[in-house]
């Protein structure tokens, strides 16, 4: 259960501190609500890191904690630190990305990576039933 522990609050950690960092930039650029419609501006670009985050991290963690509470096995126990990692890789791709248009390699390997060990935790869940 610890290896899950430690995984949702990195997690949370990455959640929450995009958006301290949506803030930080809202407050630099003088922009109080939206962003840009421009995939290359900062603004827009960490609004879209925070906001992928918001809608994978929720679930990852529900997956993690299930998988974490039912001893286990190995595979899933490096399959949750896969997607943490996979999931800190899509959000620096994101902002130190040029532009959203063109895909960063890191944004790429951490997209593919959440969509694998997602799965693959819920076929860890499956399997603790």
């Amino acid at each position: 259960m610890i290896v899950a522990v430690v995984c949702v609050a990195l997690l949370g950690i990455l959640l929450f501190g995009l958006g301290l960092g949506v803030s930080l930039t809202r407050q630099r650029t003088n922009t109080i609500f939206g962003a840009p419609d421009d995939p290359a501006d900062q603004l827009y670009k960490m609004t879209r890191a925070h906001g992928n985050t918001a809608e994978y991290a929720p679930m990852l963690a529900v997956l993690m904690l299930v998988v974490g509470a039912n001893q286990p096995p190995v595979w899933a126990l490096w399959t949750m630190g896969l997607a943490v990692l996979c999931r800190y890789m899509l959000a620096i791709g994101i902002i130190i990305g040029p532009t959203m248009e063109q895909p960063h390699p890191l944004r790429a390997i951490g997209a593919t990576g959440t969509y694998a060990t997602g799965l693959a935790l819920c076929v860890a869940a499956l399997l603790t039933i």
